[in-house]
């Protein structure tokens, strides 16, 4: 089972949020145990250590906090791997023509460039260069069957 992009996103935000929490519980509740020491003082600073621990190894202590965010990088890697794949050939790009209102599968080798959020492809039929934004790509099929999806 392939999980989509945004199935991904929204487990990491739920992760981080889970590690902010432990984290403020600890802070506060350890806080208030500090002067006291009394009956919980060790169940405080467990929660403050088990939440700094999920947002360290999670690395956003060190990143940028946008758990809803960067589907569109993750766009942007899964098409540069299939840009500079060798057998590219085998790849279909799925996207939802907005003026149309339907999806449009075109062949990954026709691929021109990646520019920041834009992809441009060179239509065969029409002849010219179609730009294609990343948030318009749904899917990405290797062979026939389901690579990517968002």
């Amino acid at each position: 089972m392939v999980l989509r992009e945004q199935d991904k996103h929204f487990l990491a935000s739920l992760y981080a949020a889970v590690a902010i929490i432990f984290t403020w519980k600890g802070l506060w509740d350890g806080i208030y145990l500090i002067p006291y020491l009394g009956e919980m003082k060790g169940v405080a600073f467990v929660f403050f250590f088990m939440g700094f621990a999920f947002l360290t190894f999670s690395g956003l202590i060190f990143n940028q906090f946008d758990p809803l965010g960067n589907i569109e990088k993750s766009t942007t890697k899964v098409l540069h791997s299939i840009y500079q794949h060798p057998e590219k050939h085998h790849f279909q790009v799925k996207y939802h023509d907005k003026s149309s209102k339907e999806d449009i599968t075109l062949e990954a080798k026709n691929i021109s460039k990646i520019e920041k959020g834009t992809l441009v492809i060179h239509h065969p039929k029409k002849n010219k260069e179609v730009f294609i934004p990343l948030h318009r790509i749904t899917e990405i099929a290797y062979k026939g069957k389901r690579y990517w999806r968002l």
